[in-house]
């Protein structure tokens, strides 16, 4: 069984869709969502989520669960609006799923971790120094770093995916 966070989202929707073929998942969101029947409601991603329902009997998590860019910024500290979400929400999730005895995590972070530039010829490689610029980059480099502590103190296997700019059928965000 493989929990899936974010699983009405842009990306968690098509992880769905395309896994759920093969294997048995378990779709986690926040509220309900009529297009998504047999989804599991979570709330909202945080410190204090409970996530020992959802991690029942769950063999491995696909987190795409995320506060994300924002085209029109409403919070006052957007650091820390991004650092509730996805460092102390990751956090806790990791921390739960290896109370459940989850296996692995798979981390859905962003190549924004990197920075946003690199030289003409010169792609980002994965020995590179982090060094994110915006809010959202830094919350998702501080979530990696949780994620390896908790892993570290519990055995939990974590992965680390960090995706350039995903786009697709129903896009919307920074790629319209």
């Amino acid at each position: 069984m493989i929990a899936i966070t974010g699983a009405n989202g842009f990306v968690g929707r098509a992880l769905c869709a395309r896994l759920g073929r093969e294997a048995s998942i378990r779709p986690l969101v926040r509220r309900r969502d009529d297009h998504l029947p047999g989804a599991v409601i979570v709330g909202d991603v945080g410190p204090d989520t409970d996530w020992s329902d959802a991690l029942d009997g769950v063999d491995g998590v696909v987190h795409c669960a995320a506060r994300v860019h924002l085209m029109r910024e409403t919070a006052t500290d957007p650091l820390a609006a991004y650092r509730t979400v996805n460092v102390a929400g990751t956090q806790r999730l990791a921390e739960a799923a290896a109370a459940a005895g989850v296996r692995r995590l798979v981390f859905i972070s962003s190549v924004k971790v990197m920075g946003e530039t690199t030289a003409p010829g010169h792609p980002f490689r994965v020995n590179d120094v982090p060094r994110p610029v915006d809010p959202y980059g830094q919350s998702k480099w501080e979530a990696e770093q949780a994620l390896r502590a908790v892993a570290s103190q519990t055995g939990l296997e974590v992965v680390v995916v960090r995706p350039p700019l995903v786009y697709g059928p129903g896009v919307r965000a920074n790629f319209l």
